[in-house]
């Protein structure tokens, strides 16, 4: 698939851009922070709902307005359809497909994927494990968008009921059993809710880490052929959790989650916390019999982050889709060969988008469009811009985006 059209309105730096697109190489270059990634993180937006850079809506929303548009014009199997997400603060956001309202927002799942790289991947090797959760979630929501209501109906249980655990906890610290007793009346209802929608994420995290595991294996292999072998492995974290293959199977994991969740009780009203639940899996990552997180090298984080994402990306293509890949300013952090494995596969996709602080960072077979992105104004009338367009070649000969002062100051430390 490939995008023809990108329109954000009042999205972060935006207060409006219209980026014409076509298959092959965009580049967009400026100084940091003047709002490259923000294209790309709208672009994300519409893949799976959600930011790969913060939890909640609100920073993606201008200052000074109320809702934030983000619309793409996409090409997919052989259909153009019109998608569009609007941000609005306070309120529910709303979802249009080729002009329609949506019912829900995850009507709109599936008509962009999207696979993006970028340096805070690095948190995927040595973060916490929500960072390598929402890796399987994002995945998941593009391939079955069903996972997506399942996450959201997920969290609205965890919600409601970690705020029952803590009601009925502060009652009983302050001694009043009755109004304790009271709250937890309904404690059962929300464990079954709880484990039946949990089940049916872990059952979606492990089916896809079986088709993600080989593949990521082999990338890391290729960017690291002499360190040791990586692998991934999936924490359910119950009592005597099975086989990792067997939770694929969601009645089991629900009888398990069910059984926990019995077990732990008086540890979850103890402590007013959900305890129990798919929020507190992880995924492990290993090279040879040692975690990737605190034993890895500098190198060997870089080539493990980069595998999952070019493993990612062969998923989608087994699935006999092809996601736009994003490369959000990733190739002045690789080194040689990190660099020029990353640019002989993404020179093979259907449409990538890449950002860069200077142009000469981007090897020369990802020259593709160039764009120059520019931020004006000062304080709340700052805004980002694009100043120039030309094609890569051009680029080449006219000279360079104006480099940005702190990564030179950097460059010049011992």
């Amino acid at each position: 698939m490939h995008l023809r059209h990108l329109r954000l309105l009042d999205f972060r730096s935006w207060p409006l851009l219209e980026l014409e697109l076509a298959p092959g190489v965009t580049t967009l270059v400026g100084r940091n922070g003047h709002g490259k990634t923000n294209v790309l993180e709208a672009i994300g937006l519409l893949a799976t709902l959600g930011s790969h850079r913060v939890a909640q809506d609100a920073p993606m929303i201008r200052t000074g307005a109320e809702t934030a548009l983000v619309g793409a014009l996409a090409h997919n199997a052989g259909r153009e359809l019109t998608v569009e997400l609007a941000l609005n603060a306070g309120k529910a956001n709303r979802a249009r497909l080729n002009t329609s309202p949506c019912r829900r927002q995850s009507d709109i799942l599936g008509v962009v994927q999207s696979v993006l790289f970028a340096p805070e991947d690095l948190a995927l090797v040595r973060g916490e494990p929500g960072e390598r959760r929402r890796l399987l979630d994002d995945l998941q929501i593009q391939r079955r968008p069903a996972h997506g209501a399942d996450l959201t109906a997920y969290t609205s249980v965890l919600r409601q009921r970690s705020a029952l655990l803590k009601s009925a906890s502060g009652a009983l610290r302050r001694g009043r059993g009755e109004e304790a007793r009271a709250a937890l009346d309904t404690l059962d209802v929300w464990d079954g809710r709880l484990a039946q929608h949990g089940a049916r994420i872990v059952a979606g995290r492990v089916a896809l880490l079986s088709d993600l595991r080989p593949l990521v294996v082999e990338a890391y292999h290729h960017l690291a052929p002499e360190s040791r072998p990586a692998d991934l492995a999936y924490v359910f974290r119950v009592a005597d959790p099975p086989p990792e293959a067997e939770l694929a199977d969601p009645g089991l994991v629900e009888a398990l989650l069910l059984a926990e969740l019995a077990r732990r009780r008086e540890d979850e009203i103890d402590r007013g916390l959900s305890l129990v639940g798919p929020h507190r899996d992880d995924l492990t990552l290993t090279l040879g019999d040692e975690p990737a997180k605190g034993f890895a090298s500098h190198g060997e984080t870089w080539s493990f982050a980069l595998a999952l994402r070019l493993g990612s990306l062969e998923l989608f293509r087994a699935d006999g889709l092809e996601p736009v890949l994003l490369l959000d300013d990733v190739f002045a952090e690789l080194d040689r060969h990190r660099r020029a494995a990353l640019a002989e596969v993404a020179s093979g996709v259907e449409q990538v988008l890449v950002t860069a602080a200077v142009g000469e960072d981007v090897p020369d077979a990802l020259r593709g469009v160039r764009h120059d992105v520019v931020m004006t104004g000062e304080g709340a009338d700052r805004q980002s811009g694009i100043t120039a367009s030309r094609a890569g070649d051009d680029a080449a000969t006219t000279g360079r985006a104006e480099p940005d002062p702190d990564r030179a100051a950097e460059e010049e430390q011992p």
